[in-house]
């Protein structure tokens, strides 16, 4: 059974249980907060795999708190909120969350997409023990002056480190290994996220911008990834 902690944030009692009962169940260990303040205390005094992070909470709400923490932490990020408007996900994926589930939610559902973001986390981190080693050339995806570390995930641009989440590495790496070939939204979705696309999800869009905003000397005249209409 898996060990992973998982930190469940959100203002309702009953939320936070039912997230609780059913993630226990699956063999995960995990920990609750109330309020984004409280979950950064938590997290500094913890090793958390994964948060579930309620948008809509008093003190420091999820956005506030999202933005706190991808200042020095990678694991995945899964927001909730009871708003579905395009606006507030693509605010929540713009502030480093990895996905987002609209109130009332399944609990399976969710337990679903903890277990995938999870993969690709362990996919991300996974690095290969060294001892002044040097890294073999067939483990780094050169393009053009990008250089892409297979092994360690690490990402770099004229020698400068690009920090990546690991939704965007996984998206990079896609695209990277297969130069020249045009993915549809739905292919780019189904390879990266493991699960069936939904024709009106803009998931796929707004980490495509990030990736963009990080890669490109300027993401309106993109050079590496490059969008084909029709």
């Amino acid at each position: 059974m898996s060990r992973e902690r998982i930190l469940i944030v959100d203002d309702e009692k009953e939320i936070r249980d039912l997230i609780d009962i059913y993630l226990k169940g699956e063999g995960y260990e995990t920990i609750k907060a109330e309020n984004g303040e409280e979950a950064l205390n938590m997290l500094s005094n913890n090793d958390v795999d994964l948060i579930i992070l309620d948008i809509m909470m008093p003190k420091v709400n999820g956005i506030e708190a999202c933005l706190k923490i991808r200042e020095e932490r990678e694991m995945p990020i899964i927001m909730l909120s009871a708003k579905s408007e395009d606006m507030d996900k693509i605010l929540g994926l713009n502030t480093g969350a990895d996905d987002y589930l609209t109130k009332p939610f399944n609990p399976l559902e969710l337990v679903a997409r903890v277990k995938s973001q999870l993969r690709r986390y362990k996919r991300f981190n996974k690095t290969i023990v060294k001892e002044e080693l040097e890294v073999r050339e067939d483990n780094i995806l050169y393009i053009d002056e990008i250089s892409i570390n297979l092994e360690t995930h690490e990402v770099f641009k004229e020698g400068e480190e690009i920090k990546l989440t690991p939704t965007e590495f996984d998206i990079l790496v896609l695209l990277g290994e297969n130069r020249g070939k045009v993915f549809s939204i739905e292919n780019i979705y189904n390879s990266v996220w493991k699960q069936d696309f939904m024709q009106s999800d803009n998931t796929v869009m707004v980490h495509i911008r990030k990736v963009r905003e990080k890669i490109e000397d300027d993401p309106r005249r993109p050079k590496f990834i490059k969008t084909v209409w029709g």
